[in-house]
C-alpha cells in the first residue's frame, strides 16, 4: 500500500485558515491505483493477455479488494491521459517513407446505435526501421466502428505524398493510395499463404516439387533469399541486387501463374491462390522499383497478433471508451516492444513523468524510441 502524508499548516498569529501541502502529481488524480500498480494492471492485460476479471480474482486470493470495474475505470482513464504521446506518434508515422497497414475485428458491446453483435474494427498503422537512420518503429492502433474506405482515408489524412503503403489486398487501401498519391505495394507472405493451403490440401504422396503450388512457394523463397543477401546494403544496393537476381524469379512466377490460371477451377484452393496473386501482381512487383520497399507486411501482422491473442481471452470491449483506451495502450506497448523497451518498465516511466510534462519537448522525450532499450 502506498501512503502519502501531507503536512497541514496554520498560523498562530492570524486567522487566515489552514494551508495543506499539495498532492504529488499523478497520472489519474484521486485514482485508487498507484501509478506502478496501474502499469502492472495494464501490462498484464495488454502485454500478457490477462483479462481484468482474472486479475481481480488473482488479487482476491491474496487479500486484494480491487474490483474489475475499478480497474476498468482506471485503465480507461490512463488510455485518455496518454493521448498527447499518441498524437506525436501519429505525426511521426505520417512522415514515414514506408507505412504498413492492417486491421482486425473487434466487438464492442455498448456502442450507441449499434447492436452488440455488430463487428467493429481495430486498425493498425506501422513503420519499420529497415536500415539504420530510417524511421523509428511505430505501432499505432485506432478503433473504428467500420472498415470503410471513407474511414481509411480519414485515418491516413496528412500522410507524406509519395510514401509507400504496404498492405494486403483489402480494397479500402486502394482508395487510400489513390487519394493521397501513395505507392501501393503488396505482401508476398499473404500471397504465399494461399499456395501453402493448396499444397497442404493435397494427399501427402501428391505434394511433390513439380506441383504448381510447390514451384511458386519455392520461387517466393528465392525472392527472400535475394533480400537476405542484401541486408547490409543501402536502398540503392538492394535495388540493384533485386534487379539482377529477383527480376528473373518474378518472370518465372508470372509464367507459372499464367500457365495455370485458367487450367484449374477458380474456386479451388489453388485457383483462389492463383487469382489472388494475379490480381495483386502490380502491387507485388512494386519492390522492384525501390530498394526500401519490403517484401511483406510482417511488421503490421506481427504487431497486430498480440491484439488477436489477447482478444481470445478478453473477448470484447464493453464500451467505445474502453476500445479507444485499448487502442492507445496497445499502441504504446507494441511500439515499446518494437523499440526494445520492456513494456511494464516503460509504462512506469511515463506514468511518473506525464503529469509533469508541460511542453512538446517534455512529451517528445517520453516516446518509446527516445528511451534506451531494456529487457528488465
Amino acid at each position: 500500500m502506498l501512503r502519502t502524508e501531507r503536512v497541514k499548516y496554520a498560523c498562530p498569529c492570524c486567522d487566515k485558515g489552514l494551508r495543506l501541502a499539495p498532492l504529488p502529481p499523478r497520472l489519474i488524480p484521486r485514482g485508487i491505483l498507484s501509478d506502478d500498480t496501474l502499469a502492472w494492471v495494464i501490462s498484464a492485460k495488454f502485454h500478457d493477455g490477462l483479462p481484468l476479471y482474472r486479475q481481480a480474482a488473482l488479487l482476491a486470493r491474496f487479500g486484494g479488494e480491487i474490483s474489475r470495474n475499478t480497474m476498468a475505470g482506471n485503465v480507461n482513464a490512463a488510455g485518455l491521459a496518454v493521448q498527447p504521446l499518441l498524437n506525436l506518434m501519429q505525426d511521426k508515422l505520417l512522415e514515414a517513407k514506408v507505412i504498413h497497414g492492417d486491421e482486425t475485428e473487434l466487438q464492442v458491446l455498448k456502442e450507441p446505435g449499434r447492436a452488440a453483435q455488430r463487428k467493429s474494427y481495430m486498425w493498425l498503422r506501422a513503420t519499420d526501421p529497415g536500415t539504420p537512420g530510417a524511421d523509428p518503429p511505430i505501432r499505432l492502433f485506432t478503433y473504428a466502428p467500420t472498415r470503410s474506405a471513407k474511414f481509411a482515408l480519414d485515418l491516413y489524412a496528412g500522410v507524406r505524398p509519395g510514401a509507400v503503403l504496404l498492405t494486403d489486398g483489402y480494397d479500402s487501401y486502394d482508395a487510400v493510395a489513390r487519394g493521397y498519391g501513395l505507392l501501393h505495394a503488396g505482401c508476398w507472405v499473404h500471397a504465399r499463404r494461399g499456395f501453402i493451403k493448396a499444397l497442404e490440401a493435397l494427399p501427402k504422396a501428391a505434394r511433390t516439387p513439380d506441383q504448381p503450388a510447390a514451384k511458386i512457394i519455392e520461387a517466393i523463397g528465392q525472392l527472400y533469399a535475394v533480400d537476405k543477401s542484401a541486408e547490409q546494403l543501402d536502398a540503392a544496393g538492394r535495388l540493384a541486387r533485386r534487379q539482377e537476381h529477383s527480376r528473373p524469379v518474378i518472370d518465372s512466377i508470372q509464367a507459372l501463374v499464367l500457365a495455370h490460371l485458367h487450367a484449374v477451377a477458380p474456386e479451388s484452393l489453388l485457383g483462389k491462390a492463383l487469382h489472388y496473386l494475379h490480381g495483386q501482381w502490380p502491387k507485388l512487383i512494386r519492390f522492384l522499383e525501390r530498394g526500401d520497399i519490403p517484401l511483406d507486411n510482417n511488421p503490421a501482422e506481427n504487431a497486430i497478433r498480440p491484439f488477436v491473442v489477447g482478444r481470445k481471452n478478453w473477448l470484447f470491449s464493453d464500451t467505445v471508451a474502453g476500445a479507444k483506451a485499448s487502442a492507445n495502450l496497445y499502441s504504446l506497448i507494441e511500439t515499446a516492444k518494437a523499440c526494445g523497451v520492456e513494456p511494464y518498465q516503460y509504462l512506469r516511466h511515463i506514468f511518473a513523468r506525464l503529469p509533469l510534462a508541460k511542453t512538446a519537448d517534455h512529451y517528445e522525450a517520453l516516446l518509446p524510441w527516445r528511451l534506451q532499450p531494456t529487457t528488465s
